[in-house]
């Protein structure tokens, strides 16, 4: 082992640094240290035979599929300014403005969700008072959050709490707990407001009102909008015409291509180790063992767990303890005439009241008219979760017969689908459950106090594109910082 580490720091006068994950997280810390230090030697090292982890694109009969994330948001600079660095400008695609709007699945039908309402806030009034996915008692609960008072403890609150706190009990169950489902795939009463949604805490804090602060934030954004009228501007949010996939691929292509990084397959770091002159030793699944002078993981939180837990044991600690769930997505196409109740939107959320196991469904041949082929519908449902984890484990024709049956249940599909496809990510999505700001901190001071070791990830402070692309630029400054070179910070 020491002399396979010996060969390695003697082949080479350049510090070398080992990226480990080649998802989306840890290619942009591939891509952010070379842009910070191009004289580094970064190697990445991916344990499967494919870059990207879950982001995966393809096609079928003329439909496009995207695997797990189809966009982006645009709110937060990260994952568009890394496009932008890419040169996948003329690829960006707004999504449809004739069919924004979402859906709430009550008693197996669709309706509207209010308009404005933001994920756990309503930003109009009328709507609200209008909508029949609230009892007139509901609705009068709701407008009691413009005089309820602020909350003065600072401990961490869970989002069922809040949202019940401040709306009441049936806004929380037929509204919130729906959306936030969609997004986190948790237990919401366990689910920590200020890890997952933290700016819905500050607001409380700041303004008072959910309601008021809302209002107040859209006033402000429609003046920015007015101040910035001249120049590109983006819908909430993007997509990438050719396809999600062929960022994480574009990135791997460029980095090997100019000479920034070196990106080796099939490789999976098993031990990592302090080696004897302060750099690291990182022994992979064959045994083969190399030296670095600093190492930046950006694996699943379990893997990271186990390479760290002699190097950094709190850390260790905190991914071993992360709870995750996984997440199945069904595509399912039908020509038009087929759906007897169509909807023109975005997608649908469903309350876990509703008892059939679906997280949400996305339209994608509204939201991306290019999805699809001219005539057809295709649907992108989700389930699984904290919901209904069986979903990962039954068989894909059990799963796909399942998510039709409550397919026609909801829209009045006839016949049979014209394509079916199954994509499932067990244990993908941790969960920021209640204690998550304690461990979060613990490890972030323990990882300040080791030089040259790093962590990015979606475990850390976000799931979505930008904030794992933000968590991997974050960890590459770290490490560049720690080698001496000077950072400027990305983003805003």
């Amino acid at each position: 082992m020491t002399n396979n580490a010996n060969e390695n720091a003697s082949a080479t006068s350049r510090r070398r640094v080992a990226v480990l994950g080649g998802g989306i997280s840890g290619l942009a810390a591939a891509w952010r240290l070379s842009k910070i230090a191009p004289e580094l030697d970064v190697v990445l090292w991916e344990k499967t035979g494919r870059v990207g982890g879950v982001i995966g694109s393809k096609k079928i009969d003329g439909f496009h599929l995207e695997a797990s994330v189809d966009n982006f948001i645009t709110t937060v600079p990260w994952a568009l300014d890394l496009c932008k660095e890419l040169g996948f400008e003329n690829e960006l695609t707004s999504t449809n403005n004739r069919y924004r709007r979402t859906f709430v699945v009550r008693k197996r039908r669709l309706f509207p969700l209010p308009d404005g309402f933001m994920t756990m806030a309503p930003t109009k009034l009328y709507p609200m008072a209008t909508t029949p996915l609230l009892s007139p008692f509901g609705k009068l609960r709701c407008a009691l959050e413009l005089i309820l008072p602020r909350r003065r403890s600072q401990d961490e609150e869970s989002i069922a709490a809040f949202v019940t706190r401040r709306l009441g009990r049936e806004a929380f169950e037929r509204l919130v707990e729906p959306l936030v489902g969609g997004i986190y795939g948790g237990d919401a009463s366990r689910l920590s407001l200020q890890a997952t949604l933290p700016r819905f805490a500050e607001m409380e804090r700041k303004d008072r009102s959910l309601i008021w602060s809302m209002k107040k934030s859209q006033k402000k954004a429609k003046r920015v909008k007015r101040e910035e009228e001249s120049g590109a501007r983006y819908s909430f949010f993007l997509t990438l015409n050719c396809g999600m996939e062929e960022l994480p691929r574009r990135l791997a292509e460029r980095l090997e291509a100019e000479n920034r990084a070196r990106v080796e397959l099939n490789r999976e770091a098993v031990r990592l180790e302090k080696a004897p002159d302060g750099g690291w030793l990182l022994t992979d699944s064959t045994g083969k063992t190399e030296r670095f002078d600093a190492v930046l993981c950006a694996t699943p939180s379990d893997a990271a767990g186990e390479l760290f837990r002699s190097v950094a044991p709190i850390t260790s600690e905190v991914c071993a303890q992360t709870e995750r769930t996984g997440t199945a997505i069904v595509h399912l196409a039908f020509r038009n005439e087929q759906v007897k109740r169509p909807v023109a939107g975005m997608g649908f959320v469903v309350p876990p009241s509703e008892g059939n196991g679906l997280l949400a469904g996305s339209f994608s041949s509204f939201k991306y008219p290019s999805r699809a082929p001219e005539g057809t519908t295709l649907l992108r449902i989700f389930v699984g979760g904290a919901r209904s984890p069986d979903s990962l484990t039954i068989p894909e024709s059990e799963l796909t017969a399942r998510v039709l049956a409550e397919t026609r249940a909801l829209l009045g599909v006839e016949g049979e689908p014209l394509m079916t496809d199954v994509a499932r990510f067990p244990n993908a999505m941790p969960q920021y459950y209640l204690g998550r700001l304690d461990a979060i901190r613990r490890l972030r001071e323990e990882l300040a106090a080791t030089p040259t070791l790093a962590l990015a990830g979606n475990a850390l402070e976000g799931v979505g594109l930008p904030a794992c692309v933000k968590s991997g630029n974050d960890a590459a400054d770290k490490i560049a910082a720690d080698l001496g070179f000077a950072v400027e910070k990305s983003g805003r």
